[in-house]
């Protein structure tokens, strides 16, 4: 009988009526540290060295391009302590290897979800790996809008630019094309107008929509012409870099100028799309943060760089925010102790 019993019990129907209960996904957290910083450019780097000199053992998720896009440069000639320049690619080494010599832990992959809701905060990396943090740098910079052109990829870094501020100084007495037609643009071709011969200003419309200032600025500045109603077609050059670029007219007519740089100033996307469910920002992306800090409307959460600066764009300003994001984060966490 006993044995007839257990036979019934494991056969037993399954009641269908529990098929419709809600299962409860367990997520299980990969590491909990004090300080999780997201990104690895300037800014993401220097808030790890500072904030692992001060011992609050940070983590740092490098992204979908490691060192930022700082490593798509060749020559930089403006950042502090290079007199004699230094490439993009060795200067974000350097930086790396420095966090790293004070114990930064980075880890490779892309931030795909967070829930800053309540405390600990949660981020995920790779849609699979769930980490847990006391408190959250945000450095994730903002990517350049290019056109699209293959051309203008292939020259990237040979003639190609988004940064005038960054690039100009390598054109000076040359002509030089900027495409775009709003704030940016006018400000990109009036600043290389004082280092350059001439100044091409492409613009897809028959007007400009940059502020009335800024456009009687362009006007008024005599190497700077005003390429109304054309579009790039292509960017043409040779080994040694840019030498032209072939635009179309309204009318489909192709014209070519003759240049050796050609920069592109249609705008950038700050890299906030995942955080914006909790985090405040400006219409165009930018996260907004308390003026004078790192602070964003989050307490726990700061943000540096790129990602909240819509008007510098610099590397040495983007490494000055990382620190003082570093200090706003541990002057917070002291207070929470």
């Amino acid at each position: 009988m006993p044995f007839k019993i257990i036979i019934m019990e494991f056969f037993k129907p399954i009641d269908i009526n529990k098929s419709n209960e809600k299962t409860t996904k367990i997520e299980y957290v990969s590491k909990h540290v004090k300080c999780l910083i997201i990104g690895s450019g300037p800014a993401g780097y220097t808030s790890a060295i500072y904030a692992a000199r001060a011992n609050l053992k940070p983590m740092l998720i490098e992204g979908i391009q490691s060192g930022g896009q700082l490593t798509t440069t060749t020559e930089v000639e403006n950042f502090p302590g290079f007199p004699n320049g230094v490439t993009g690619n060795e200067l974000m080494e350097n930086l790396r290897k420095q966090a790293e010599r004070f114990n930064t832990e980075i880890i490779s992959g892309i931030v795909t979800k967070v829930d800053f809701s309540k405390k600990p905060f949660k981020v995920w990396v790779n849609e699979e790996t769930l980490y847990e943090s006391d408190s959250v740098i945000i450095a994730t910079g903002a990517t350049a809008k290019y056109l699209g052109l293959e051309s203008e990829e292939k020259f990237k870094g040979s003639g190609v630019s988004a940064c005038a501020t960054c690039d100009g100084f390598f054109y000076k007495q040359q002509d030089v094309a900027v495409v775009g037609g709003g704030d940016t643009a006018c400000e990109e071709a009036t600043y290389l107008s004082g280092i350059c011969r001439k100044v091409y200003l492409i613009v897809r419309k028959d007007f400009l929509r940059a502020s009335k200032a800024m456009q009687d600025r362009v006007f008024k500045t005599k190497n700077i012409e005003v390429l109304f109603e054309h579009n790039t077609k292509e960017i043409v050059g040779d080994l040694s870099g840019v030498n032209g670029v072939v635009l179309t007219k309204k009318n489909n007519e192709e014209i070519k100028i003759s240049v050796t740089g050609f920069f592109v100033a249609i705008g950038h996307k700050p890299n906030s799309d995942v955080f914006k469910p909790f985090i405040e920002t400006d219409e165009t992306g930018y996260i907004i943060t308390k003026q004078g800090t790192s602070k964003t409307n989050v307490e726990g959460v700061f943000a540096c760089g790129d990602v909240q600066d819509k008007h510098y764009r610099q590397a040495v300003t983007a490494a000055g925010s990382g620190c003082i994001a570093a200090i706003d984060t541990e002057r917070y966490l002291s207070e929470i102790k």
